[in-house]
């Protein structure tokens, strides 16, 4: 069997290929470090070398961080620790070998990947797209593990280390060059020839003895790093900040911090041993499974290959936008960023004024950042086209209504466009409620016709529903899966219906909160229930950024669909008569006129608990319950919404759930936690709530009991 590394020496330099068989990432699973124990020994004795290089045998992907399907096998936590302390050894090892080595990176380094790299004496990156470097162990449930915790911090600072271990966000080769990650970015095809001087640079210092300023490890200025003391002040307000999050802050990022604290004392060795312990517990638990799961359920979103037009193999068409206000704006960026020409309509030119200076504001604040060139900020507003006629879509491999939510406004552009279309291309709407079988009927070729619902903004939520009705064609979901991805984002395709998936589970979610605040329920009280619930933004907070306009709008959408369970919008339409219309006009449930938002003693009196609007209200509940209610409104419509077919798998609900509407990624996903929890456990909740609330919103799905019956579950 092909071996996961391999090993050559051509004259005094040594080559290490990772090129994991039968796979299109490497990743660093048992079988890769015994290699790498076997080739460090082949290095250590050849006393002829004079350097090494790091290189990958994939096209497109330097070395990822543990192998997920090993890390599932894990029966026990010393099984856990004995992975990880080989590890640490292997990187260890790399780092002490007594010639200059350099990690030549093309293409992802993530986890593991970049701890190996970060042993390494030097790194020189390639400049493309593919190329990122990250520790996302952090988004998995997982301790950074490889001496990353103390080698990150030491390289680009404590600060900037602790950012990027807690936070697991990913940098371009560039942004990486200016955190001091990286020694040099260049082009791909120059990256053999980078690696080789920065070899020689290394063995010039070595015969100057000048070790110190090449070989030594790059410390970066900061006292803090290699000072106990101020190590703990900026971790301990780190941990502060983690406290103030949802939940705490996940039992991960707790153990990252404790092995931080512990720093590089003893060559790191303290660190080393805090990583081992936390990882082996860590990996174990509900909360890193369920991670994972998400993480799996992600990749397998993703569609397969890049989309074509016309014969362009780069995946990149001409993208019609109809309306610049603020979703069809940030679509517009967001296709023209990426390279898709883009053709916007509005009859307001100022509209189109704004999305134009959005597009120079993101594509500098790019280059400012290291993502972008200044050669591809100038190139870049070339892909962006404001029109004040709707009409020059004709080359258009997918045109996108983002107009006001009003069902015939959209008909009546829609059937206007689409007449000037070739068949080829691709309609959308970014509706968030209104079903797609409607907007499709009366229009030529309704099969090429479906919902495209991105979430605000735009630029940062990571979710795009593709909504499919009846009659839509695989080939036109297909374009419209590649194309979000495209974009960074992550597609699911779920079925055609009022308010779709996410807008429809969140609007229980939304019914709840603002019939406890008619009852009389404190809103910072309400909106502390949900963060305790694990949302990162209370349920009436949420309806303010929304605005309560937008939130009136789908709820009265959904009472119209499902009047018997889902309460009419009152309490946000009384607000709205007010004027109040969330933070965008100042009032919402919250005051924003001040530095620092309050809530409104104002809204009780406009949500006052008459006789009439009793129906609004619910009974009063303990705060646990409060907590607990709000959870399961929305995992209660995600049942259901797997029952009617809008899902088709729990795994996409759970994606979708966690993605576009903040469901703590941590549970897993309703479905997932469901399963935690157990069917049977689960439906006996509802049913008290049901019983102590008097709302129908908490009727045990039938989905549920039937599982319950037969001790079932959403998951294999």
């Amino acid at each position: 069997m092909t071996p996961p590394v391999r090993l050559a020496i051509e004259g005094v330099r040594a080559v290490v290929t990772f090129d994991s068989p039968g796979r299109s990432t490497n990743t660093l699973g048992v079988e890769a470090i015994h290699e790498l124990e076997r080739l460090l020994d082949t290095l250590e004795s050849n006393r002829g070398l004079r350097g090494a290089v790091l290189v990958s045998g994939k096209p497109s992907n330097f070395l990822a961080g543990a192998d997920l399907d090993e890390l599932d096998r894990i029966e026990n936590e010393a099984q856990a620790r004995a992975w990880v302390e080989r590890g640490q050894s292997v990187a260890r090892r790399l780092e002490r070998l007594p010639f200059p080595t350099v990690a030549r990176i093309h293409g992802a380094a993530m986890g593991g990947g970049l701890e190996m790299a970060l042993a390494c004496t030097f790194r020189v990156a390639s400049d493309a797209a593919a190329t990122r470097l990250g520790l996302p162990e952090v988004r998995l449930g997982l301790c950074t593990a490889l001496g990353g915790t103390w080698r990150l911090p030491r390289r680009v600072g404590l600060e900037r280390g602790l950012d990027l271990l807690l936070t697991g966000r990913q940098l371009t080769a560039r942004e990486a060059l200016a955190f001091g990650i990286l020694d040099e970015v260049v082009p791909e095809p120059a990256l053999d020839a980078a690696a080789q001087r920065w070899l020689e640079a290394g063995l010039r210092a070595q015969r100057d003895r000048r070790r110190s300023r090449w070989l030594a490890p790059r410390v970066a200025r900061d006292l803090a790093v290699g000072n106990p003391v101020g190590r703990a002040v900026v971790c301990a307000a780190a941990s502060r900040r983690l406290a103030r999050g949802p939940g705490g802050g996940l039992p991960a990022s707790r153990a990252i911090l404790a092995a931080v604290r512990a720093g590089p004392g003893g060559g790191g060795r303290r660190a080393e041993a805090v990583e081992a312990r936390e990882f082996g517990a860590l990996a174990l638990s509900e909360t890193s499974r369920a991670l994972v799961a998400l993480h799996r359920s992600a990749l397998a979103a993703q569609p397969k290959r890049a989309d074509s037009l016309e014969g362009r193999s780069d995946g990149r068409f001409a993208v019609g936008v109809l309306g610049a206000g603020l979703m069809g704006r940030g679509i517009a960026v967001a296709a023209a960023r990426v390279g898709h020409p883009v053709r916007i309509y509005d009859l307001e030119p100022a509209a189109l004024g704004r999305t134009l200076a959005d597009a120079a504001a993101t594509l500098a604040g790019e280059r400012r950042r290291g993502r972008r060139s200044a050669a591809e900020e100038r190139a870049g507003g070339w892909h962006l086209q404001p029109a004040v006629r709707a009409e020059g879509f004709v080359g258009c491999g997918l045109v996108i209504e983002a107009i006001v939510e009003d069902l015939e406004a959209k008909r009546e552009l829609l059937a206007r466009v689409a007449a000037t279309l070739p068949a080829s291309c691709v309609i959308a709407s970014n509706t968030s409620t209104l079903p797609i079988a409607r907007l499709a009927a009366g229009l030529p070729a309704p099969e090429r016709v479906l919902g495209l619902h991105f979430f605000s903004p735009v630029a940062r939520m990571p979710l795009v529903e593709v909504i499919r009705h009846a009659g839509s064609g695989q080939a036109a979901v297909e374009r419209a899966r590649r194309f979000a991805a495209g974009l960074g984002k992550t597609p699911v395709v779920v079925g055609d219906g009022p308010g779709f998936y996410t807008t429809r589970i969140l609007a229980p979610y939304l019914a709840v909160a603002a019939a406890h605040a008619a009852a009389g329920v404190p809103i910072g009280a309400i909106d502390a229930a949900g963060r305790a619930a694990g949302f990162s933004v209370g349920p009436l907070a949420l309806v303010d950024e929304v605005g309560l306009d937008v939130a009136a709008r789908a709820a009265a959408v959904l009472h119209a669909a499902f009047p018997d369970r889902l309460p009419a919008p009152g309490p946000f339409e009384r607000l709205l008569a007010s004027g109040r219309r969330g933070r965008k006009s100042g009032l919402g449930f919250y005051d924003y006129r001040r530095a620092v938002k309050r809530a409104d003693p104002g809204v009780r009196a406009l949500l006052d608990a008459s006789v009439e609007r009793a129906a609004e209200r619910l009974a009063p509940v303990s705060g646990d319950e409060l907590v607990e209610g709000l959870r399961l409104a929305m995992v209660g419509e995600a049942v259901r919404c797997l029952e009617e077919g809008i899902l088709a798998s729990p795994r996409d609900g759970d994606l979708a759930a966690v993605l576009g509407l903040g469901f703590p990624a941590a549970l897993g996903g309703p479905f997932r936690w469901l399963d935690r929890i157990g069917a049977a456990a689960a439906a006996e909740r509802f049913a008290r709530l049901r019983e102590t609330t008097g709302s129908p919103i908490f009727d045990p799905p039938a989905r549920l009991l039937e599982l319950a019956s037969r001790r079932g579950s959403f998951h294999p």
